[in-house]
C-alpha cells in the first residue's frame, strides 16, 4: 500500500470511530437533562424518559433498514444521509417549544443514528483482520462509550443553564462530520479476511452481496441467536444505568444542594464511574488472546466478565454520598469539589473504585460481542445481522431505561429519594445473569459457526480468483 493510500486509510479509520462516538454523545445529552427539559416543556421527567426510551427501538427498527440497503449497495452514501438525518433531528431538537416537537424531533435523529451503528459496524468490520478483532472492536466500542460519557457531561455542565445549547452545538459536529465523510476511502467487502487475500491479490473482487434468501439462514445461525439472548437481557441492565445521573441528583438534594448543582454532581458522578469502561481494549485483548487458543473463548471471556460484575453494581448503587461544597455551589466549585472528594472522602473513592472494577467487567462485553458477529457471518451479511441483534439490543434497552424510572416512582412512598433509585438500578442488573448464561451457549456453538463461515470463505475465493494471464 502506498503512503497515500495508508494516509488516506487511517484517516477513514478515524473518521468512522468519531462519528461512532459523536452518534452516543447525542444519546447521552438528554437523560442528565430530564428534569431540566420536563420543566420548561410542562411534563414530567418520566415522560422525557420515554422520549429516550422509545428512541432507542425506533433506532434499531431503522438500522435495519439502513443495513439491509448497505449491504446491498454501497456503503459511504448510507452513511452520509444517515448522518445528515440525525444531524437534523438533533437541531430541531433544540429549537423544539413543546413535547410534541421534542418528540418527533428525537425520533427523527434516532432513524438517522440508525445508519452510523449498522452501516458503520459493517464498514469496519471489513479492515480488522480476525485475530486482531477483538482489540479494534474494543476501540471501536470505547469510542461510543465515550460518546455516551461526553454526551452526559455535556448535556449536564453546558445544558444546566440552557438545556437547548449542547444540542446546537452536536447539530454543528454532526454536518462537520458529514463534510469528512466526503474524503474517506471506500472499503471493499472482505479485504480483512486471510481466505480472500489471494482473491484480492489477483486483482478480483468479492462481489457476494445479501439476497433475501440469506435471510433464513441469517436467523438460524445457532450463535447468532444466543446473541440476539444475550443482547436482550444485557440491555435491560445497561439501559437502567442511564438513571445513574438522577441517583446521584437525588443524593445530592438529599444532602442539602440545590437542584442546578445537584444536576451537575449527578453528571460529575456519573461521568468519573464510566471511566473504568476504558479498560474494554483489555477485555478486547483477553478475547483474543483466548479465541487463538480456544474456539470459543471470546464468549467465555465475555460470560465471566458479565456476571462478575453484579455484586459490584449492587454495592455502588447504596454507597452513601458525602460532598464538601456550598449548596448553591456553581459549574467551577462543582468541578473541584467532586474530583477532590475522590481522595478526601472515603466513600467517594472506594465508589469510584467499585465503579471501574465492575465497569470493567462488563466491558468484556462489548469488543467480544462485536467481534463474534463478525466471525460467525460472511462480510455481507454483517451489517444486517448487527442490526437485527441490535434491535433485540434496544427492546431490552427501553425495556431497562423506562421501567427502572416507574419502579423508582411506585418505591418512593416506602423508600424515599435516593433509595427508589438505587432498588431499582440494583434490581435491573439481575439481567446480567441471563446474559452470561447466553454467552456461554454462544462459547460452544461459534466454534462451528466460525470454521464455517471460513470454510465458505475459501471455496468463494477459490471460484472468483483470476486465472493468470498467459504469455
Amino acid at each position: 500500500m502506498t503512503t497515500v493510500g495508508t494516509v488516506r486509510r487511517t484517516y477513514s479509520v478515524v473518521v468512522f470511530i468519531v462519528l461512532a462516538s459523536l452518534d452516543n454523545v447525542a444519546i447521552g445529552l438528554v437523560p442528565p437533562l430530564y428534569s431540566k427539559i420536563a420543566g420548561e416543556l410542562e411534563v414530567s421527567a418520566a415522560a422525557i424518559g420515554l422520549v429516550t426510551a422509545v428512541s432507542f427501538p425506533v433506532s434499531a427498527i431503522a438500522a435495519v433498514a439502513w443495513a439491509y440497503a448497505g449491504d446491498r449497495t454501497q456503503r459511504k452514501p448510507m452513511l452520509m444521509i444517515g448522518t445528515l438525518v440525525w444531524g437534523s433531528g438533533t437541531l430541531l431538537t433544540g429549537l423544539s417549544d413543546n413535547y410534541a416537537e421534542f418528540f418527533a424531533a428525537q425520533m427523527l435523529a434516532a432513524v438517522g443514528l440508525g445508519a452510523v451503528g449498522s452501516v458503520g459496524f459493517s464498514v469496519v468490520s471489513d479492515l480488522i483482520a480476525p485475530r486482531r478483532r477483538g482489540l479494534v472492536m474494543s476501540l471501536w466500542g470505547l469510542s461510543q462509550g465515550i460518546g455516551t460519557l461526553v454526551g452526559g457531561l455535556v448535556g449536564g455542565l453546558l445544558g444546566a443553564a440552557d438545556w437547548r445549547l449542547p444540542f446546537f452545538v452536536l447539530t454543528a459536529l454532526g454536518f462537520a462530520a458529514t463534510l469528512a465523510y466526503w474524503f474517506t476511502a471506500s472499503i471493499r467487502r472482505g479485504q480483512a479476511e486471510p481466505e480472500l487475500a489471494g482473491l484480492y491479490a489477483a486483482g478480483g473482487e468479492y462481489d457476494h452481496r445479501l439476497s433475501r434468501a440469506d435471510l433464513p439462514g441469517i436467523a438460524g445461525r445457532r450463535t447468532n441467536v444466543w446473541l440476539v439472548l444475550q443482547g436482550f437481557f444485557a440491555q435491560f441492565a445497561f439501559g437502567s444505568l442511564l438513571w445513574v445521573p438522577v441517583l446521584y441528583q437525588e443524593k445530592a438534594i438529599q444532602i442539602g444542594f440545590a437542584e442546578k448543582p445537584a444536576i451537575q454532581i449527578g453528571t460529575m458522578f456519573a461521568t468519573l464511574f464510566q471511566l473504568g469502561g476504558v479498560l474494554s481494549i483489555v477485555g478486547g485483548l483477553v478475547g483474543d488472546r483466548v479465541q487463538r487458543r480456544n474456539p470459543g473463548g471470546r464468549a467465555l471471556v465475555a460470560a465471566v466478565g458479565v456476571l462478575a460484575a453484579v455484586p459490584f453494581y449492587f454495592v455502588l448503587f447504596f454507597m452513601p454520598l458525602h460532598l464538601d461544597a456550598s449548596r448553591d455551589a456553581g459549574t467551577g466549585e462543582v468541578v473541584g469539589a467532586v474530583l477532590s472528594s475522590v481522595v478526601t472522602e472515603p466513600t467517594v473513592g472506594l465508589s469510584l473504585l467499585v465503579a471501574t472494577i465492575g465497569l470493567a467487567l462488563t466491558s468484556t462485553n462489548a469488543p467480544n460481542w462485536f467481534a463474534l458477529v463478525s466471525d460467525v457471518n460472511p462480510p455481507e451479511h454483517r451489517g444486517t445481522v448487527y442490526s437485527m441483534v441490535n434491535l433485540a439490543n434496544a427492546a431490552g434497552r427501553a425495556g431497562g431505561n423506562l421501567p427502572t424510572g416507574y419502579l423508582a416512582r411506585a418505591l418512593a412512598g416506602p423508600f424515599p429519594p435516593p433509595v427508589n433509585y438505587a432498588i431499582a438500578l440494583a434490581t435491573f442488573q439481575l439481567f446480567f445473569i441471563p446474559a452470561g448464561i447466553a454467552f456461554l451457549f454462544a462459547s460452544r456453538t461459534s466454534p462451528r459457526d466460525i470454521e464455517t463461515v471460513r470454510t465458505m470463505l475459501r471455496e468463494r475465493a477459490e471460484e472468483s480468483t483470476p486465472a493468470p494471464a498467459q504469455s
